[in-house]
């Protein structure tokens, strides 16, 4: 029987065409809707007690992340190819800065995530099922302890690993279900609590004291309320509304197996973040409606302790099975997207030689996911992924500002290259983010100079792999 996919290959990479509309939307989606949500709410209702101030911070988030999709979806269209940023970058700034930002990727922020979620995941459902739980010691050397949470993680990660590699289609299909399944359980945690939810309206006119003082913005600013420190706290709150809307960017990285790239990496990434606005606005007034903004700020698990004041304390169960759900999912967009960064760099001769090869009969960078899925199971036992991804949090912050200043070097040394969607708001959309992704990279090292270093000393590491890579490639070239 005829294989439809080869019908689609891109003669070019080897690559298969099969991402449409809808998988790119749901991609997004499913990658940036992780634990954040569940998670994020204290941060930001601890200096921004009030509830105009705590909704609207998300607005101002997801119109933020518009900002950078508006640049990076002009130049998705004219480099559909599998790598996104990183192909970018490297045309934009040189070869070795898109390898510090790839190796970034592979090292810590992609392996830690798909470690972090898998962990997690595991974790949640650990709270359903108790025989699966972190309690339960399988294996103890010294300080090291193997968790039935730990192997459940690395089952997660072998299993998507593997749906992945034997084809892109098989891929979407998993992080789709998955995307859906915590969609559903999510609209239904809306509904229900707004319906037959133990909430009350009167907790979004209830002021709060902390931070911000006052009885909206209004009223704080009558009362005294300087701008420097109303901006002060927007600025600390973004750092977690921001990591909650990051994976935005995964549709670039597989550009090179969208169906139509050039009218759908647009489409799906403006349509993605507002899918997600609305989801994370919906959330919060959800926690509204069930606590007033003051003791929002005194929960570290929102999530939890909404569900147990709008329904009861059984419902934790229900709500621990949805986010081990939106972990899973989560992880499995990360893994489809991010291996193909991977490609992209050995592809250029400057990674391992094999994850530039796409495997004959299932038409996927396998080695490239192989060698993902080995690291980010590395990770996972060594347990050290959260304090990775902290050291690089400001190079991420910085590589997307990075990344949107690309548009302007293309706008000025390729002025004639086909554009099939132009940045909506240029020059000054792109312009202001890249003020606000400056601003708060410096402020970043300035508040936190020893993760700083420790994060610009992880990307340096690098560089001696890439001279290393760059001249086997160059000699292989010669010979």
């Amino acid at each position: 029987m005829k294989n439809p996919e080869r019908a689609i290959v891109d003669d070019r990479s080897g690559l298969i065409r099969g991402l449409s509309l809808l998988d790119c939307v749901l991609l997004l989606v499913g990658g940036i809707i992780g634990s954040s949500i569940f998670l994020t709410a204290k941060d930001i209702a601890t200096v921004l007690p009030n509830p105009l101030l705590f909704l609207g911070v998300w607005v101002l988030g997801a119109l933020i992340s518009l900002f950078a999709c508006f640049a990076f979806a002009e130049m998705g269209g004219m480099f559909p190819d599998s790598g996104g940023q990183y192909v970018f970058m490297r045309e934009a700034y040189g070869e070795l800065v898109a390898f510090l930002y790839g190796w970034t990727m592979f090292a810590v922020v992609n392996g830690g995530s798909i470690a972090a979620l898998s962990v997690a995941s595991a974790t949640y459902l650990g709270l359903v099922v108790p025989a699966l739980s972190a309690e339960h010691i399988i294996f103890r050397l010294g300080a090291f302890a193997l968790t039935r949470v730990d192997v459940l993680a690395l089952i997660s990660i072998l299993f998507v690993t593997w749906v992945n590699v034997i084809g892109l289609r098989q891929g979407a299909v998993l992080q789709n279900l998955a995307t859906w399944a915590k969609f559903a359980a999510m609209t239904v945690f809306i509904l229900l609590g707004f319906t037959i939810g133990k909430g009350s309206w009167s907790h979004f006119t209830m002021a709060g004291t902390g931070t911000i003082h006052g009885s909206g913005v209004a009223a704080g600013l009558m009362a005294g309320l300087s701008a420097g420190h109303l901006l002060s706290a927007f600025g600390v709150a973004l750092i977690a509304v921001f990591w909650a809307y990051d994976g935005w960017i995964y549709i670039t990285w597989v550009s090179g197996e969208i169906k139509d790239p050039q009218r759908n990496i647009p489409r799906g990434m403006v349509l993605g973040v507002v899918a997600v606005a609305v989801i994370y606005i919906a959330m919060n007034m959800t926690y509204v409606y069930a606590m007033p903004v003051t003791e929002i700020a005194q929960h570290d698990t929102i999530a939890h302790a909404a569900a147990t004041m709008l329904f009861s304390p059984r419902a934790a169960i229900w709500l621990s099975a949805l986010i081990a759900v939106s972990c899973f999912g989560a992880m499995a967009s990360c893994t489809l997207s991010g291996a193909r960064i991977y490609y992209a760099m050995a592809k250029d001769g400057a990674f391992f030689p094999r994850m530039g090869e796409v495997h004959p009969r299932w038409k996927t960078p396998a080695f490239a996911l192989i060698g993902q899925g080995l690291w980010g199971g590395v990770l996972t036992l060594s347990g050290r992924y959260d304090q990775l991804y902290t050291y690089v949090m400001f190079m991420m912050v910085l590589s997307y500002t990075l990344g949107v200043g690309c548009l302007f070097i293309f706008r000025w040394k390729h002025p004639n290259l086909p554009r099939p969607y132009r940045c909506t708001g240029y020059p000054w959309l792109p312009a202001l983010y890249i003020l606000i992704g400056t601003v708060w990279t410096v402020n970043t090292i300035w508040q936190r100079p020893k993760e700083a270093l420790a994060g610009t000393l992880i990307v340096l590491i690098g560089v001696p792999g890439y001279l290393y890579w760059k001249r086997s490639s160059e000699k292989k070239v010669a010979a």
